[in-house]
């Protein structure tokens, strides 16, 4: 049996995997533990399995099987972890990491397709998840039939704006954090950002905006076209979305496709397709037809970072 996990700052999912499937899983809320330790014995205490290898997907930057969580006060060693399981075959990797290897095995009604493009049968492949936090990861396939994996901390870099608004966007959260990320934007929490950020501009122009303290709430009242600061927040969200998976395309030279995996993506799909998205992916001068190419799909599994920690751990497609 193989043990796969998602290791997250909002929650844990943990799998079992015959040679062929996935057995059980369960789903535990992160903030209700203080370590993974004890989620793992909840879990293996009704499952009598004998686990061979283990793979966990973790959201954060793994440096010599260790991670602290970028999100969450969680330290998680490998050594640790195969002390507890009794088993040497275990491994640490990036959550989008996990995420960018369940691409190749998914089927396709997996994903919601923005974008068909013409795919290369061995382009290069990028993840880019925004959620509790922003994570990017990417594919590289060799010869072989196996992958390289590379995970990427790329969320932490700059903010950049591309127009006026994003620039008032960028001054009104250097109050608030100093130094903005582009997870300060594209993340859940940003969402809550840009929403204070039109709510500042409707008080100053003495509009009585009520406040909204979750993000969740932001997208469904846009969707359901119930408030137009809700709907504002998540046009600007979605259009600094589709930049940022345009730069990645352009870094990557991603022919494989790039792929929006996270909480949020999947949530609004109808807001992908309206044109923001597209446009801001597209809009890279001469290179818009190179990227008109690009495949552009939502990931709706949510327990995909499962299966590829699972397919990692079985050494037979990636290069680890």
């Amino acid at each position: 049996m193989i043990l796969a996990g998602d290791i997250g700052g909002t929650k844990v999912n943990l799998a079992l995997f015959d040679s062929t499937m996935r057995i059980t899983e369960k789903r535990y809320e992160s903030r209700d533990f203080s370590g993974i330790e004890k989620i793992l014995d909840d879990f293996l205490k009704d499952n009598d399995s004998t686990i061979e290898k283990a793979c966990f997907g973790v959201a954060g930057q793994v440096t010599n099987g260790k991670c602290r969580l970028t999100n969450l006060s969680w330290q998680i060693e490998v050594e640790h972890l195969k002390e507890q399981l009794g088993i040497d075959a275990v491994w640490l990797i990036n959550d989008l990491a996990a995420t960018a290897c369940a691409i190749p095995f998914s089927s396709p009604e997996d994903f919601e397709v923005i974008q068909a493009g013409a795919p290369v049968s061995e382009g290069r492949i990028s993840v880019v998840s925004a959620g509790t936090g922003l994570g990017q990861a990417f594919l590289i396939p060799e010869r072989n039939g196996k992958f390289i994996v590379m995970d990427s901390e790329g969320g932490h870099c700059d903010f950049s704006p591309r127009t006026r608004l994003e620039a008032e966007l960028l001054f009104f959260l250097q109050k608030k954090y100093s130094r903005v990320s582009i997870e300060r934007v594209l993340s859940g929490p940003g969402l809550s950002d840009i929403y204070g950020f039109f709510k500042s501009i409707a008080n100053e122009e003495g509009e009585a905006i009520e406040p909204v303290d979750f993000p969740a709430t932001i997208v469904e009242r846009a969707i359901a076209k119930t408030s137009p600061i809700c709907e504002k927040t998540l046009k600007l969200f979605v259009s600094l979305y589709g930049a940022l998976a345009g730069n990645l395309a352009l870094q990557y030279l991603s022919m494989g496709g790039v792929y929006l995996g996270g909480g949020i993506a999947p949530k609004v799909v109808p807001l992908l397709k309206e044109g923001d998205f597209m446009e801001a992916f597209l809009s890279k001068g001469r290179f818009k037809k190179v990227l008109s190419g690009i495949p552009v799909k939502v990931v709706m599994d949510e327990t995909a970072p499962l299966l590829g920690a699972a397919q990692y751990a079985r050494g037979q497609y990636f290069v680890n």
